[in-house]
Formats: structure tokens, C-alpha cells, sequence
């Protein structure tokens, strides 16, 4: 993008967001009196994110923040989404339809502040660094506050692939990440009443579950050197909740790749697919992944191929969301599906 169009865009942009401010009070449908008690801020991965009136014309860059967003009643207050790899989740349809998707995967920094936004949120360091949509100093210095999910800010991202972690993801810090949007969009009770439901569905997800024995292995894309899940990041949530364990315990990074004779040696009882719509690498779809297991001279011979213990998952349940709730609720299921529960 040329700097001489960077220039343009900045000045519409910083012009509408004189525009809003002059609005404060205007949140959509919510009445004026919302903006009382900004301007408000959060600490954010370090980082102080500061907003002088709820967002209006909110971006959400990943999936994951697009649909917390979204389930927070926030659709009249998003110009754009981005980075999807599932189908939206079937009850934020009918909002998430009426919001611009500006890319299915990722978007240009050009694209995005076309939409004019007054906020950015993102699920990963990678979608707001070097090589992503574009760097949080780039959209502060426009005047876009911004956000990254702070699970993925958790993990060691220096290195390659996917980052590492030192300490087991929990649940909490989703709920971190839910009160953060909560309170910057001023929809905290919103956000308590969403928080609420997931951990109510997590316990019920465990209840009267004796999986201890049950060893599971996650799949989330790539055929020839598949992505497993390590220890610690939400398929380790999955996990733990459900009092299993994860054949790849042993490695702290997030998805590393890892060959079919190693994951033979292992030889896990269920192998948890990942269900992708996205086409960046091979074997995306479940279908994929099980024509694959079963036409390979080592993969066809593991326990669980021979006895289809498969559970598809959606790629946002393998990712730190509040679809990892999703995902448990799902494995629990078919764990008693399979008669592996006690």
C-alpha cells in the first residue's frame, strides 16, 4: 500500500474518529448515558488499552474474537471480521450475517482501515505483529485502540511455528478476555451472564466422568507432518476437565509437528480431528483426515483407526475460545460414546 494512500486513509480515518468522539454518548441502540465513566481502560499483554467512549465501529481479525463479540450483543457495533477457519457458531448467525467479513483469511491493513474502525480486537500476537494484518503500534499511532486475546500473549511466541508454553492455559483467562471486551464495550453484565453459562456447561461437561485411563490425541491440519497439540494449550483444557490424557503431555509447544511413526508409538485410544473450512494446508476437513488415517501403512494401524474412535471438532474449539467449551462437551460425549468413561 502506497504511503501516499496510508496518508488518505489516516486522515479519514482520524476526521470520523473526531466525528465520534463528538458523539460520546451514541453507542447504537444503547441509551446516552452508557458512555458514563469513560474514558475507560484495560491492561492488555502488557499494554494499556485505553478508549474514550464505547466502541462503535469495532474490526474483530479472528474468528474467535469476531464470535465473543458477537455473543456479547456487540453486532450492531462491528464493521468488519476477518481470519474465519468454521462455519460462525449457528445461534451468532443471524448477527453475524448483517456484519462485513473483510477477508476469510487475512485481511490488508489497507482493507481494515477502510471500515474506519475505533477499535481492533485479535485472537493471536502473529494477527497484530510483524507479518499480520499489521503491527498494535501501527494502528495506535492512528488512534486505533487494539486488542489481542490474552491467552495467545501467555505463550512464548519468539521462536517458530505456533509459540510454547510454560504453564497450562485454564479457562479463566477466556473469562479475562471476555470481561476485558466486556468492559471496554460497557456490556459487563453481558459479559458475567456469558461467563456464567460457559463455566455451568464445563462442569456439566465433567460430570460423572472417569475418562483417567482414556488416552487422546488432537489433529488439528497437515497430512505428512501432522500439527498435534502439545500439553498446554486448550486442547489441554479439554483434557484436564475431563480427567484424561493428552499422548503429546510431554512437549510445551503449542502445535508441533510431529511424524506418523512417533504418533504410532504412542498409539492413543481416540483421535480428536479438527473439522476445517480454511484451504491453507492439507488434510483441513475431518473427511480428509480419515481418509488419510485410513489409507496410511502406519496410520491405519493404530488402535483408534481400527476401532473409529474419531471426534471432529471445529477448529475454533481447538483454539483458545470460548468454543473450547464446545469442544469439551463434545469429547465428554463421545468418550461415553465409546464406552470409556467410568
Amino acid at each position: 500500500m502506497s504511503n501516499i494512500r496510508v496518508a488518505r486513509l489516516a486522515t479519514v480515518f482520524i476526521a470520523s474518529a473526531l466525528v465520534l468522539a463528538g458523539c460520546h454518548g451514541d453507542t447504537g441502540n444503547a441509551p446516552a448515558e452508557a458512555a458514563a465513566g469513560y474514558p475507560r481502560a484495560v491492561d492488555n499483554c502488557g499494554t494499556r488499552v485505553s478508549v474514550p467512549a464505547p466502541p462503535r465501529r469495532a474490526v474483530a481479525l479472528n474468528q474467535g474474537s469476531a464470535e465473543i463479540m458477537l455473543a456479547l450483543g456487540l453486532g450492531d457495533r462491528m464493521v468488519g471480521t476477518a481470519t474465519w477457519t468454521d462455519p460462525v457458531l449457528p445461534s451468532l448467525a443471524e448477527d453475524n450475517a448483517r456484519v462485513p467479513r473483510l477477508a476469510e483469511n487475512m485481511p490488508s491493513f489497507e482493507s481494515v482501515l477502510e471500515v474506519e474502525p475505533d477499535f481492533v480486537a485479535a485472537s493471536f500476537v502473529s494477527t497484530l505483529g510483524k507479518g499480520g494484518v499489521a503491527t498494535r503500534e501501527q494502528f495506535a499511532e492512528l488512534g486505533v485502540p487494539n486488542y489481542v486475546a490474552p491467552a495467545d500473549c501467555q505463550k512464548d511466541n519468539s521462536g517458530g511455528g505456533d509459540g510454547s508454553r510454560d504453564d497450562p492455559l485454564t479457562m479463566d483467562t477466556i473469562y479475562t478476555e471476555i470481561r476485558d471486551l466486556a468492559r471496554i464495550f460497557d456490556v459487563q453484565q453481558r459479559g458475567e451472564r456469558l461467563i456464567t453459562e460457559l463455566r455451568e456447561r464445563m462442569r456439566k461437561a465433567a460430570e460423572n466422568t472417569d475418562t483417567s485411563r482414556v488416552t487422546v490425541l488432537y489433529w488439528f491440519a497437515n497430512s505428512d507432518a501432522p500439527y498435534l497439540a502439545g500439553c498446554c494449550g486448550a486442547p489441554g483444557i479439554m483434557t484436564r476437565a475431563l480427567d484424561a490424557r493428552n499422548v503429546f503431555a510431554d512437549t510445551h509447544e503449542e502445535w508441533p509437528q510431529i511424524n506418523w511413526e512417533a504418533i504410532a508409538d504412542r498409539d492413543p485410544d481416540v483421535l480428536v480431528l479438527g473439522d476445517l473450512t480454511r484451504r491453507s494446508e492439507t488434510a483441513e476437513t475431518a473427511e480428509q483426515k480419515i481418509a488419510h488415517l485410513e489409507s496410511h501403512p502406519v496410520a491405519s494401524q493404530l488402535a483408534a483407526v481400527r476401532q473409529k474412535r474419531y471426534v471432529r471438532l471445529s477448529g475454533q474449539a481447538m483454539n483458545p475460545t470460548m468454543r473450547t467449551v464446545d469442544g469439551t462437551e463434545k469429547l465428554a460425549e463421545a468418550l461415553r460414546e465409546f464406552g470409556l468413561t467410568g
